[in-house]
């Protein structure tokens, strides 16, 4: 839920949709569902979630939200902490507008992870722009990552091969045709 480009919330009878131009649009299922057997990882992860009326004046106001099944490797926020490789990082949300000025939507977010000591909550705050202008970003144009086996590198402007962290060792020699 960092919102580097603009967002847009799509309400429907089953399905809450947080559309953004970087990434996939994400789906929180409203219908009732149970967790199902077994879900595919998803870097957006699998969200289920639920309408409430917390002042019980007959209208939905908060939008609770549970997310799991996240595929790794991920960080928390955007500050670089990775979190844990077992990937049973849990996310739950409380969504809702602010009752003094609708215009700012808040996102309270608890991560429980096995890399934190504790759960981490922190509070999201989004201003909303009534007639945003909507730019086309593709994560894939000018992408300068490089998938070798199981390992990620970069390619340099002047297109070598990088390291994508330190100490990363060289990529293995049988991954390319000797040049001729």
């Amino acid at each position: 839920m960092t919102a580097v480009y603009p967002l847009e919330i799509v309400i429907s009878p089953n399905t809450t949709y947080i559309l953004s131009e970087d990434v996939m649009p994400r789906r929180i299922y409203t219908d009732g569902r149970a967790w199902p057997e077994w879900v595919e990882p998803a870097f957006a992860g699998y969200s289920i979630g639920k309408w409430i009326d917390t002042d019980g004046a007959g209208r939905y106001d908060v939008l609770e939200v549970e997310t799991r099944h996240m595929k790794g490797p991920r960080d928390l926020d955007v500050d670089g902490l990775p979190l844990h490789k077992d990937n049973q990082t849990v996310v739950k949300e409380r969504i809702f507008l602010d009752k003094t000025n609708p215009d700012f939507l808040y996102d309270e977010i608890t991560t429980i992870d096995n890399a934190l000591t504790r759960p981490w909550t922190v509070m999201k705050k989004y201003k909303r722009d009534r007639n945003p202008t909507w730019t086309e970003y593709d994560c894939n144009e000018n992408n300068n990552h490089v998938a070798i086996g199981k390992q990620t590198y970069f390619l340099s402007a002047d297109g070598y091969l990088m390291p994508s962290r330190k100490g990363q060792r060289p990529p293995d020699a049988r991954y390319f045709e000797a040049a001729k």
